[in-house]
């Protein structure tokens, strides 16, 4: 859950200023008016009044306060070491500095945060001990408060071990740091691949304003090209003076090119037609680790295995008997299985909705990814494993309709859980939330989709999903007013949508394309999304559907009168980002509106590319193949922090992404995403307080950080990824 995420272990979270672990005492002398908030952090004779969990006494050794940690606990909070009543001012800056030493690979999560219910944690750091060392951090507090706490978490681990800690410090009034993101050489290059014979760009930062020179070499330094830059003068959505280089005449293959240019040398990059065929897997790969309600096998996802989440098995309360919140509905779902949505544990219909869309279009429109392996349990079973993975988001969405045919929104957590924490772990009561008009047509569009789809492979389930669209159909038809309320945001994202008649017609697009039926192409017809221009600055998402019925319509064979206007409205949007595209530095299909980028902005910029390899299926013209192929260099590191958005693709790929149990920013023993998972990127309104203490007055590029507390600018989500996969799969087929 991404655009509204409000966990009170992150709302509440004071945007940290990291100065780094294990660093020296910082050599700058606080200010006179710093104030030491921590009694006793030397632990001078005694260790009052620090106090310590029940069983797990603090014993003085030479000057250290020191715990012997029983083993066989689950959390890092079944097992601490702290002290209360620290007093804390909103926006006063704070240096949190201590020494700690523990046994050989162990994890202490050192907190500052509230010592009463409900527990909001402030800040946070989880460094990995060994002998002891100096860590300290400076954070900005956004609360006031007098119930404050310090603390050190060190439960968790299934044998004992020895924790000690001495010199604990939480000085108020000192200078905040200035967070200065390192862009690396100011040569900005793709740094995963350029086709042979596909367009190739980079971007010079620089404050030149004439041509330079610039020359590319291969992996051993030797010159193989060299031409002058074009200035271009200063890009809006960086602020940068910039200049271009086009080396699109090189076209032979190799690993390890650098562009040098301005005395600056890239970061390399390969030229390979193959390039993006691992990615178009990866991406999809993605989604079983984000499964709920079944093991994840290490054997099939080394690294990642976990135990099943959320299948009534505590301390999980489990979704196979899941009731509605109060007063909503009188019966239980068994509303097991589908994806985790983002970085928490929900499960959100709409998000799951448009996400199954661009995947299912992704199989209709390439036959290359049904023989993709994507190693998970179903694989050999005679079904193309995309369709096995998104089966298992379908069956949850069809799970969730109420008997009447409407569809209940989103399940999620009763309270928003902190980070990080496995699924299996998640104590919290699970709650079905009321039905939508959106959801329900979600239901309706997608269910149509599959019916066609899956008829070859399965026509019982093809059949049942047919059924489900047209009772969820003339559901919403007769309650099409049911709307998320924006205020149901606690446990989860509310995923509210005010405007509804573009899943109208979504929806009456997919089951007209299934059952050729005149009611559905009369229902398309007579939408008023069907004339207008449903192509904005972003062409669709999670909110804003009606490009997906406009482009299904475009693109899967069917007899609509006048489908052909259909098609040409396809190709003008793709016309129209290709010229957004040519007058932007970075060769980024996106320009919104005062500069102001968008949550999620990668995944927006993707399916903009989808709109335009749409455009290239309809008229087989190569500007709108360069289109996409330039479009993805953005993403993959030219761009203005000259870093890949995509976990494991390039020199330099975001790798903390928000995320419960992709957070080995927090744990060591946790992984990073996998290799293929997309961040969001960009986002001028930079709701997480991390990002407004880090990023304040950033200009729209700039306005990203790869933190996993930043859950406005750097979550992962089930349908960013799938723009990933769509685009990924396109371009791994170009020839």
């Amino acid at each position: 859950m991404h655009p509204w995420e409000r966990s009170r272990a992150i709302a509440a979270f004071a945007a940290l200023l990291l100065v780094g672990a294990a660093a020296p005492a910082h050599a700058d002398e606080p200010g006179q008016n710093a104030t030491e908030q921590v009694v006793n952090g030397g632990f001078d004779g005694t260790a009052d009044p620090f106090w310590s969990t029940a069983g797990m006494p603090i014993a003085l050794s030479d000057g250290r306060a020191c715990v012997d940690v029983p083993g066989g606990t689950t959390n890092r909070w079944d097992a601490a070491i702290g002290q209360n009543d620290i007093d804390l001012v909103a926006g006063e800056t704070y240096r949190f500095s201590f020494d700690a030493s523990g046994d050989a690979g162990h994890v202490a999560r050192a907190i500052t945060g509230l010592a009463v219910s409900p527990y909001d944690t402030y800040f946070e750091q989880s460094p990995v001990l060994g002998d002891t060392q100096h860590y300290e951090y400076t954070f900005t507090a956004s609360t006031s408060t007098n119930q404050a706490q310090v603390a050190f978490q060190v439960g968790g681990s299934a044998d004992p071990w020895r924790f000690c800690v001495d010199n604990v410090s939480l000085l108020g009034g000192v200078p905040p740091e200035v967070y200065v993101p390192d862009t690396g050489p100011r040569v900005r290059v793709n740094q995963v691949a350029y086709l042979p014979d596909g367009p190739k760009a980079a971007t010079v930062v620089t404050e030149s304003t004439t041509p330079l020179p610039w020359v590319l070499s291969d992996k051993n330094g030797k010159i193989v090209a060299k031409g002058k830059t074009s200035p271009y003068g200063v890009d809006a959505s960086s602020g940068q003076n910039v200049q271009t280089i086009d080396f699109s005449r090189y076209t032979r293959s190799g690993t390890g090119f650098t562009i040098t240019a301005d005395g600056e040398t890239s970061r390399p990059f390969d030229i390979d037609k193959s390039a993006y065929k691992a990615l178009r897997t990866d991406a999809l790969k993605f989604y079983y680790t984000q499964r709920s309600g079944i093991e994840i096998r290490d054997d099939l996802r080394p690294g990642y295995g976990r135990a099943a989440g959320h299948v009534d098995v505590a301390p999980n309360q489990g979704d196979g008997n899941v009731p509605c919140q109060a007063g909503v509905c009188d019966y239980t779902l068994d509303v097991r299985g589908g994806w985790y949505d983002a970085g928490d544990h929900g499960k959100y219909v709409v998000n799951g909705g448009i996400s199954v869309w661009e995947l299912l279009s992704e199989y209709e429109q390439s036959h290359a990814v049904r023989s993709v392996n994507l190693t998970i349990p179903e694989s050999g079973n005679r079904t193309p494993d995309i369709l096995d993975e998104v089966r298992w988001e379908l069956d949850f969405m069809l799970r969730m309709q109420a008997p009447n045919g409407m569809v209940h929104h989103k399940i999620h957590d009763q309270a928003w859980t902190g980070l990080p924490l496995l699924p299996s772990q998640d104590p919290q009561p699970r709650e079905l939330h009321p039905v939508s008009t959106a959801a329900t047509l979600n239901l309706a569009a997608t269910a149509a989709q599959a019916a066609r789809i899956y008829a070859k492979y399965d026509p019982a389930f093809a059949k049942r999903a047919l059924a489900a669209a047209k009772k969820a159909y003339t559901a919403a038809k007769t309650n099409p007013i049911a709307l998320a309320p924006e205020s149901d945001g606690v446990g989860g994202g509310a995923y509210n949508d005010a405007k509804v008649s573009d899943e109208f017609y979504w929806a009456a697009a997919e089951l007209f394309i299934t059952t050729g039926e005149k009611a559905y192409a009369n229902d398309v017809i007579s939408s008023p999304e069907h004339t207008a221009d449903v192509f904005g600055a972003g062409a669709f998402d999670w909110a804003s559907t009606a490009a997906a019925g406009r482009l299904d319509l475009a693109l899967v064979p069917n007899r609509l009168p006048g489908r052909d206007k259909v098609r040409l409205s396809v190709v003008r949007a793709a016309q129209k980002y290709l010229a957004i595209q040519r007058s932007q530095a970075y060769g980024v299909a996106y320009a919104p509106a005062g500069n102001s980028w968008d949550w999620g902005s990668n995944s927006i910029i993707l399916n903009n590319l989808v709109v335009v390899s749409a455009a290239h299926q309809i008229t087989h013209r190569s500007e709108f193949r360069d289109g996409v192929l330039t479009g993805l260099d953005y993403l993959f590191g030219r761009n203005a922090l000259n870093q890949s958005y995509v976990t494991g693709y390039g020199e330099v790929s975001s790798q903390n992404e928000h995320s419960r149990w992709y957070a080995h920013e927090l744990d060591p023993a946790l992984p990073h995403p996998p290799a293929g998972t997309l961040s969001g990127g960009a986002n001028s309104s930079i709701q997480d307080p991390l990002a407004q203490e880090k990023l304040k007055g950033c200009v729209a590029q700039f306005c990203y950080i790869d933190d996993i507390q930043s859950w406005s600018t750097n979550e992962e989500a089930i349908n960013w990824n799938a723009a990933l996969a769509r685009v990924s799969g396109y371009v791994a087929e170009i020839r």
